[in-house]
Parts: C-alpha cells; sequence; structure tokens
C-alpha cells in the first residue's frame, strides 16, 4: 500500500488565526496541543483512522490508502511520551462515581497516569476509549477516542480511531431498501441469532449500531450489549415524531458495558449478560467457542443475539463457525444454527471511484431449503451457495457485478473483491 504526502496542499486549521492554536509540531510541545493540531486536521480531511509512531510524521487511513501529514513536522520520542499521558488523563473511567463520596475519593491524576504507564510497561500493549480531546482554544473537542498503545521497532506507537456518536440510518450506508427492511425485520424476532461479519475497517459496528439504534427508538426492549470497547453511545431520548425539536424518552432502554471499564473481562460479560433480562443482546464478537456456545444458548433460551465475525461471505462464516469445534461436534453445531439462525449479513468497504463504497452478501433463514442447506453443510457448501442465488438472498459477487454496472468501482477494484476468480464481471 503506497503512502501519499499531503505536504501540497495542507488543509487550512480553523481558526489558527483567531485563536493562536500551533498549527505544527513543536519541541516541547504538551500533549494536548499535539492532538489538538492532529484532530483539527483529521476534522478538517474527514478522517478518523489514526497512526503516531516516534521518529515518523503522521499517518491517516484515506481513500487512497495511507497519507502522511509530514507538514506537520516528525513526532519525537518524547512528543509520544505526552500524547500517551494525555490519553491515559482522558481515559474514560470505569467507575462513573460509582462508591465515590467526595473528590478526595478521586485517583490524583499524576497517580492514575504512573500507574496506567506502570502497567503498560509490563503488558507492552494498552486498549482503552477515551473522551474527547480539546481543539485548541476555542471549547470544542474531538469525539470519543478508541486507543492502542504498543510498541515496535520504531518505538512507542498509538492507533487511535475517532469515534462518531452520530448513528447513520441504515438506508444511508448503501445497503438496498428491500434488505433493510429484512434486516430490520430480523431484529425484532422474539429470538434467534444475526450475524454481521467482515474483515476490520468494513464498518461492522456501524451496520449493527443502526440496528440498534432504530429499534431502540420505535419498540420497548431491553437491548444488552458487551463490547471490547464501546464505539457508539446509544441517547436516552430521541426526536419525539409528534413535535419536531423536542425530545422524548425512548421506548427502550440500553445498557452498554465495555470490557475493561465496566466488566472485568469479556468472559465475565458473557457470563453475565443473561441475568439482566434482555430481549436484545449484542456481543461486539465472536471470539471463541466459549462465545459461540454463549451466543446460541442465549439464541436457544429466547433471546435475540446479535454478534460479528472476521468472515467474508456466508458459506465461509459457516465454515468459521465449526472450525471453533472439534469434528465430532459438527452435526450438533450446524443443526442448532439451522435452527436458531435468522441472517448473515457479510460486507466490505471498497475503494470506489469517487468515494469508499459498501458491498455485501445476505443470506437469510427464511424457509425449509435454507436451514436444510445449514444443517447439511459439513458434507459440501454447494447447496449452501445454490440456496445465497435465490430470490430474497444476495450473491456476494452479484452485489459486486451491480456496484460495477453503476460505475461505483472500477474493473479493478471488482477484480480484487470477487470471490470467484473466474468471473470477469462482464457477464
Amino acid at each position: 500500500m503506497s503512502a501519499f504526502s499531503t505536504t501540497a496542499a495542507p488543509p487550512p486549521l480553523p481558526g489558527q488565526g483567531s485563536t493562536g492554536a500551533p498549527t505544527r509540531f513543536l519541541t516541547g510541545m504538551g500533549g494536548t496541543d499535539l492532538l489538538g493540531i492532529i484532530f483539527r486536521v483529521c476534522r478538517e480531511l474527514r478522517v478518523s483512522d489514526i497512526q503516531m509512531r516516534a521518529g515518523r510524521p503522521v499517518y491517516i487511513h484515506t481513500n487512497k490508502g495511507m497519507e502522511k501529514l509530514d507538514f506537520l513536522g516528525i513526532l519525537t520520542a518524547r512528543h509520544m511520551d505526552e500524547i500517551l499521558k494525555e490519553l491515559i488523563r482522558n481515559r474514560e473511567s470505569g467507575s462513573h462515581g460509582f462508591g465515590q463520596e467526595d473528590a478526595s475519593m478521586d485517583m490524583r491524576v499524576d497517580d492514575k497516569i504512573r500507574l496506567a504507564i506502570e502497567e503498560f510497561s509490563q503488558t507492552r500493549v494498552a486498549d482503552f476509549s477515551c473522551d474527547g480531546i480539546p481543539m485548541g482554544g476555542s471549547g470544542e473537542r474531538s469525539g470519543r477516542l478508541r486507543i492502542q498503545a504498543h510498541l515496535s521497532s520504531s518505538g512507542l506507537g498509538v492507533t487511535c480511531r475517532i469515534l462518531n456518536d452520530h448513528i447513520p440510518e441504515l438506508e444511508s450506508l448503501g445497503i438496498d431498501p428491500d434488505t433493510t427492511a429484512t434486516l430490520r425485520y430480523g431484529v425484532l424476532k422474539r429470538a434467534g441469532l444475526c450475524l454481521v461479519t467482515g474483515p476490520t475497517g468494513s464498518g461492522k459496528s456501524t451496520t449493527l449500531a443502526s440496528l440498534i439504534d432504530w429499534a431502540r427508538r420505535h419498540h420497548p426492549k431491553h437491548i444488552v450489549t458487551v463490547e471490547d470497547p464501546i464505539e457508539y453511545q446509544y441517547p436516552d431520548d430521541m426526536d419525539d415524531p409528534e413535535y419536531p425539536g423536542h425530545r422524548i424518552p425512548s421506548p427502550s432502554i440500553v445498557t452498554q458495558q465495555e470490557v475493561g471499564r465496566d466488566v472485568h473481562s469479556y468472559r465475565q460479560g458473557l457470563k453475565d449478560v443473561l441475568r439482566k433480562a434482555p430481549h436484545i443482546i449484542l456481543l461486539g464478537e465472536i471470539r471463541d467457542r466459549e462465545a459461540m456456545e454463549t451466543c446460541m444458548e442465549a439464541a436457544q433460551t429466547g433471546h435475540l443475539v446479535l454478534s460479528t465475525l472476521h468472515t467474508t461471505g456466508a458459506v465461509k462464516t459457516i465454515g468459521r463457525i465449526l472450525e471453533l469445534y472439534p469434528k465430532e461436534n459438527h452435526a450438533s453445531v450446524l443443526s442448532r444454527l439451522a435452527e436458531i439462525l435468522i441472517f448473515i449479513h457479510s460486507q466490505g468497504l471498497l475503494n470506489g471511484v469517487q468515494r469508499r463504497v459498501l458491498t455485501y452478501e445476505f443470506l437469510q433463514n427464511n424457509d425449509d431449503s435454507v436451514s436444510s442447506a445449514i444443517a447439511n453443510y459439513d458434507g459440501g457448501a454447494r447447496s449452501l451457495e445454490d440456496v445465497i442465488r435465490r430470490a430474497g438472498n444476495i450473491e456476494w459477487d452479484n452485489n459486486l457485478k451491480r456496484l460495477l454496472r453503476q460505475g461505483a468501482i472500477t474493473q479493478e477494484t471488482f477484480q480484487n473483491a470477487k470471490m470467484n476468480k473466474n468471473d470477469d464481471g462482464f457477464s
């Protein structure tokens, strides 16, 4: 992947003349100023994924690949230390004030940073969420942040994603109206398993958030999420449909738990989730057999479960689930999936002609032929591939062809993204 320089046309920094906010990295600069510069530029460029490394310029993820913000200067090792300390200072608290009788009970900020640095020096990696960071003297703040700090050959590195608390509607994501309606119908079922799959950065969290947000605004549910970390925060209220400009409590209550902040571990969150009397459960990711078992048991005992897997396509998703189990358990796992699975929505984000484009495959378990194909998958994937081509389902390569015909993607992008490598896309 190539790295493009933005030196030729750096974006204007808002308010730099009036606020006196610094516009490039300087020796001795603190973490607040360093991050303020970076986040102001990222806001202007409308990017959210940032790579910071000692001895290098800041890199950002864009539609072109990686671009370097070398007009800001080079981040030194001391700069990176200050950035990490500032992020830890703004790290979201796990206590939420619980049990704190007065301000004297709060851990001093210096102690908080010292303990976090000590832990990082032992584990060599830190994943956490972070409150918004000030972006200069205007009072503006960045969005919430998802942070991973790590060590590499260049020293301290930080990978940062600026989280957007605005939850888009499904219609705006590039999902067709029929599929949108089916996805929403699926999350209203009393019980079952809904899977949204795709590689890292494919927009799975956004699709799930859109579904959860629609459900909480339109139906009286108790929705419990266990995430690592929380990416979208759901408000307690909503726009009043009868009186524009007014806010009313939403009919659903959403209980969001973040691993490491609200629960000690993912395992604890999985264990405790059923005791909260939920109607809808969102587990951020199926990582192992224990998580898969929890999802299936919850679905079989009368809960609706949504989760994700890092797979592309419905066939590979079923195959990945089977990989979590010994061969002798495959038949029973497939039988359970045939009973509880509601849909598999597998998606990816492609570099389009003008902007990033969502493509997807959709399989709904809506008739006996689909259930039978799932139950008999271990004998071969051909029957499952056949039902994906039927009405009501959307095959990955056919959706790519649609995008190619519309001029949304290039022939090169189609060739790189297709599953059937013998398909040239022109048929």
